[in-house]
């Protein structure tokens, strides 16, 4: 049903999902780059789960469901991701201070910088109501300049150009249509936008787990017999013969 409800929200046909369309569930929009953002929640949530002893129930249900998830990704890739990881890559080294970098066991994850440009058309741009200061008109003066002079050039990391240029990657090749319904039959986790809410989710509740140490005895021993009654076969029935 939810597979179908993508199909009827596509107002165009095609054999590529449209990046932002609507998927049929409300407020869920088609996923711009599922694969890679799939191989990074995995891959780190693994990473994460094994600061947990293996003995923890939570680890191992969440392994399991993980690398079965993740082999399932890494099986279905799209045409031409190779390629497309070669011109990145070479993208990447002629100007990799643009960049930030995490590392998983999955490999090199890059971050690009966002921009900062605020479309005017978008309520982000709207005056949100604070008071600026009076300023006065005019070209400042070059006494005037000179703070912010010095404080660019204290910056290491300064640069003019970096103010000017814009870096776009090219966008991660697409699963066709058919790609996308046979993922997610195999995962059987409803759309691959509702697959990647939930590595999203998994991946930040591991640090939770850690933090509270989940493994650990309880610091006040449940009474002997506590939940023994939802064990099965303990609870008495109250039909009559």
């Amino acid at each position: 049903m939810r597979a179908a409800a993508r199909l009827l929200a596509s107002v165009r046909s095609g054999k590529f999902l449209e990046a932002g369309a609507p998927t049929g569930l409300t407020g869920l929009v088609t996923h711009p780059s599922p694969r890679s953002t799939l191989l990074y929640h995995y891959n780190a949530t693994l990473d994460k789960l094994k600061q947990i002893p293996e003995s923890s129930v939570y680890r191992q249900s969440t392994e399991a469901l993980t690398r079965h998830r993740l082999k399932i990704i890494e099986e279905a890739t799209p045409a031409g991701w190779d390629e497309w990881q070669e011109r990145i890559q070479m993208q990447i080294s002629e100007d990799p201070e643009a960049f930030q970098f995490v590392q998983t066991s999955g490999g090199t994850n890059i971050i690009a910088p966002k921009d900062q440009d605020i479309d005017t058309r978008l309520k982000d741009a709207e005056w949100d109501g604070e008071i600026m200061g009076n300023f006065p008109e005019g070209i400042r003066s070059a006494a005037q300049r000179r703070p912010h002079i010095q404080k660019m050039k204290g910056d290491k990391n300064y640069k003019p150009e970096r103010t000017f240029t814009k870096v776009n990657l090219e966008p991660e090749p697409q699963y066709t249509a058919e790609a996308i319904a046979e993922l997610e039959s195999r995962i059987g986790g409803g759309l691959i936008e509702e697959v990647v809410q939930v590595a999203e989710g998994e991946h930040q509740l591991v640090d939770h787990m850690i933090e509270a140490k989940v493994w650990e005895p309880l610091e006040e021993q449940a009474p002997e017999g506590q939940w023994s009654y939802f064990e099965r076969g303990t609870h008495t029935s109250t039909q009559k013969p």
